[in-house]
């Protein structure tokens, strides 16, 4: 059995209480009102900072040439720009919760393609991909609840929420929006989140009882139904998971929409899962467990992370190719706000994706060396954290972007969560499962 490090813990819990400081700071600057939003700009502006300070005294110039009306477009440019501000530390609360969410997510659909597939390489890896996918049950209650706060108004990351939008008689009336509302209405929107969340848990929670009840078992019976559940999952999951992330991440764009989306979204779940599942075993492996992985366990995993950050690349160019030679104003505009607004972690994010891993795992030898893959992994990481960032941000925060107290302290909080929960849940069983019929091999896999 596992034993949690004390060490551990208190890291985690360390990581915790200076990440929830940093969110409540962010939360606490966030301004109240577009007097704080005009002193906020001009203080950056005075520093040298911001595009949106320059706007503003833009505006002040053209509110004294031309009176009323320009005065009216200062405060209109103002109170858009409060929200934004407003949006940030939501926007990076959601950010850092859905990325670790994501992690745990994609484990158990990686979990479920090993039982499938009947894969001889991964039974010794079994109880580590159990020990992430505990992360779900957690990270679900935090979305749903995110999601519960934006549909009653308690923030504005999702903007076609606002029933102005909807209403043919208001002044804010989007007719693009209106027509799709729907699919995008809030009570669709949570029965769906709901019926995702439920589904995706309730496969972690049946799985994982007939693993524990396998290891005592005289038959290969609960194996049978795992591998069965599996399946049928795997159905169930590559469809809610595509909607779950048109609903979660796409929408924040309500009039922009690609085909592509929801395979993009997995890939980058895929290699995020892949290479913690690789990290955490790694960890374990050097405080002495899990005494049957080899290097050639490693060098699968680093070989999946190699492969599924060529399959994120070559989506990412798809949809990217596509759009920009067509050239089609309401598509094109979601790269052009991307490029021009958040120049540095979109190029950043395209290094680290795809470039950094490329170089370093395309050879094979180095897929076995266990501080090159943790090396390689944490780039990967952060570039996919980025990535997330990229895709919420320009749509709930626009210009008004940059990284601070909100950002860092929502991702300790986190990862300081993440931690805590998965090396908790893997003390709970052996890490070694017992009767799985592919277990010899897996023991002895070598190539």
């Amino acid at each position: 059995m596992y034993t949690l490090p004390n060490k551990l813990k208190v890291f985690a819990i360390v990581f915790m209480v200076v990440g929830a400081i940093g969110m409540i700071s962010g939360f606490l600057s966030a301004p109240s009102s577009t007097a704080e939003v005009k002193e906020m700009m001009a203080a950056h502006h005075g520093e040298g900072h911001g595009e949106a300070a320059t706007t503003a005294e833009t505006h002040e110039a053209h509110g004294a040439e031309h009176g009323d009306v320009a005065h009216d477009s200062e405060e209109a440019h103002l109170e858009h720009t409060l929200h934004q501000m407003q949006n940030r530390p939501w926007s990076a609360l959601y950010i850092a919760s859905f990325f670790f969410f994501m992690i745990a997510l994609g484990a158990l659909a990686f979990y479920a393609i090993q039982y499938a597939a009947q894969a001889g390489w991964s039974p010794v890896l079994f109880r580590v991909m159990e020990g992430i996918t505990a992360y779900l049950p957690v990270a679900s209650v935090i979305l749903f609840v995110l999601l519960l706060l934006s549909a009653f108004h308690v923030n504005h990351i999702f903007h076609w929420m606002d029933p102005e939008l909807v209403n043919p008689e208001s002044e804010h009336y989007d007719k693009l929006i209106a027509g799709k509302s729907g699919y995008l209405n809030v009570p669709f929107f949570l029965i769906r989140a709901a019926i995702f969340l439920i589904g995706w848990n309730l496969y972690r929670w049946i799985s994982r009882k007939n693993s524990i009840a396998d290891d005592t078992a005289e038959d290969h019976s609960y194996f049978k139904k795992n591998f069965k559940l599996s399946a049928g999952f795997l159905v169930f999951f590559i469809v809610t998971e595509s909607i779950m992330s048109w609903d979660w991440i796409m929408s924040f764009d309500p009039h922009w929409f690609s085909t592509l989306f929801g395979w993009y979204v997995f890939a980058g779940m895929m290699v995020s899962a892949i290479t913690v599942i690789a990290m955490v075993t790694i960890v374990l492996k050097a405080q002495g467990y899990l005494e049957h992985v080899n290097d050639s366990h490693i060098h699968d995993l680093a070989k999946f992370m190699f492969a599924f950050s060529i399959f994120w690349t070559y989506l990412w160019f798809s949809q990217f190719m596509l759009i920009w030679y067509a050239d089609i104003p309401e598509e094109v505009t979601y790269f052009v706000t991307r490029i021009e607004d958040y120049k540095m972690p979109f190029f950043g994010m395209l290094a680290m994706n795809f470039v950094f891993p490329v170089l370093l795992l395309m050879n094979s030898d180095y897929k076995r060396l266990n501080w090159f893959v943790i090396m390689t992994g944490i780039v990967i990481l952060a570039g996919h954290y980025i990535d997330v960032f990229n895709m919420v941000m320009p749509g709930t925060v626009g210009t008004s972007w940059y990284i601070g107290l909100p950002e860092i302290g929502s991702l300790l909080f986190f990862f300081g969560l993440f931690v805590f929960v998965v090396f908790t849940a893997l003390t709970k069983a052996p890490l070694m499962v017992k009767r799985n019929p592919f277990l010899k091999e897996s023991k002895h896999f070598h190539y």
